[in-house]
């Protein structure tokens, strides 16, 4: 018979409030979708609007738009930052609900631009293989096929960003690009005099927002779905038109969000707590060896961890601390990069020398991994 002790069932009544909404807004080139996110930035029920363009060049004009309130956040154009900004974003938004200010808010242009940099992205890595590139130097107009695991890559850096937007408390307006589209079949033919829309992003954004709005240049918007209580969408395929449409009324007057029903933030869902932790320990590597050592022991502390998730975290640990002790050279041996690795490798050798391990304040056995 198994000795293993049951958790307690732990629950709680539900508060029936609003969650904030992730807006989609899509549409057509030159349908308004940069306008009425401007407008919505100035809204009297809203905190502070940030600004993240992503491959655009309207977020400098559109503060001319009439009420506009927003602040343009800078990045250099790479994954890593632009995921760090977010992430920021997120932390400022998690500040303001605590002390129950107004609704921080998070405008993204675009979607569209960002799951292109990552197509792009994983089209870079698939010519990048040795199979591909003895491919090209055959015929450089190949056709080059991503394998799946680069494209689960890709999908992998969406979720990220998605992640943060899905727990942001506060209010997140998503544009993308739409267009009609001829229909295909099954096989992937076109159908004769039939034509569909297609959103310019992941397949699953639609699934992530909370309500979806298409913009077209000559006709009202119309809201194409909503996870909402208050008001329906025919389930027909029509979509439910909006004369006049303002992101404040869809929000604050349809949806029925306020600042006094602030849900309870929903906890990361992980396989295990050591997944958790390995954001952590990427960001302690950046930092140095002294952040990954300062982790090394917060580890041993958390009492939630089961000792093979403790192994599997100082495993983590120990891996980056190796590549922060012997960075990667690069196969010019002339760069002035490879010049500062090896300075930086042999300042952290006479340190190392001079001191003792890396982790000499644990016992021998915390050497140990997996």
């Amino acid at each position: 018979m198994s000795s293993t002790t049951v958790p307690p069932l732990r629950t709680r009544k539900p508060t029936g409030v609003i969650p904030w909404p992730i807006v989609l807004i899509e549409g057509e080139e030159k349908a308004g979708k940069s306008w009425v996110a401007a407008q919505f930035t100035g809204s009297d029920k809203t905190g502070q609007a940030y600004w993240l363009e992503l491959g655009e060049d309207t977020a400098d004009e559109y503060a001319n738009v009439p009420g506009s309130d927003y602040l343009l956040i800078e990045h250099n154009g790479s994954y890593r930052d632009i995921l760090g900004q977010i992430e920021a974003v997120h932390a400022e938004a998690k500040r303001a609900a605590a002390a129950k200010e107004k609704p921080v808010v998070l405008v993204i242009d675009s979607g569209s631009m960002l799951w292109r940099m990552l197509v792009n992205w994983t089209n870079e890595r698939a010519r990048r293989t040795p199979k591909n590139q003895a491919k090209l130097r055959q015929d450089p107009d190949a056709e080059i096929k991503p394998a799946m695991n680069l494209w689960n890559d890709a999908a992998d850096r969406w979720q990220r960003v998605m992640y943060l937007v899905r727990t942001m408390p506060g209010i997140v307006i998503l544009l993308a690009r739409g267009k009609e589209v001829a229909a295909v079949d099954g096989r992937g033919e076109p159908i004769p005099g039939t034509k569909d829309w297609r959103v310019e992003a992941h397949k699953s954004l639609a699934f992530d927002a909370t309500v979806w709005v298409r913009l077209r240049r000559e006709e009202p918007a119309q809201i194409v779905g909503a996870r909402s209580l208050k008001f329906e969408v025919p389930r027909n395929g029509t979509p439910k038109t909006m004369p006049d449409f303002s992101i404040e009324r869809l929000v604050f007057g349809l949806m029925g969000c306020s600042i006094h029903n602030q849900p309870k933030a929903a906890p990361e869902l992980s396989g295990d707590l050591a997944q958790l932790w390995l954001p952590k320990v990427h960001k302690a590597a950046e930092q140095g060896v002294d952040d990954l050592k300062k982790l090394w022991r917060q580890v041993e502390a958390d009492k939630d961890l089961s000792r093979d998730e403790v192994l599997v975290v100082r495993a983590a640990i120990e891996r980056k601390a190796a590549e922060v002790k012997n960075p990667k050279r690069f196969s010019d041996p002339t760069s002035d990069d490879v010049a500062r690795l090896r300075a930086a490798a042999a300042e952290q050798h006479d340190q190392d020398s001079e001191a003792p391990g890396d982790f000499e304040e644990l016992p021998p056995d915390e050497f140990a991994t997996a």
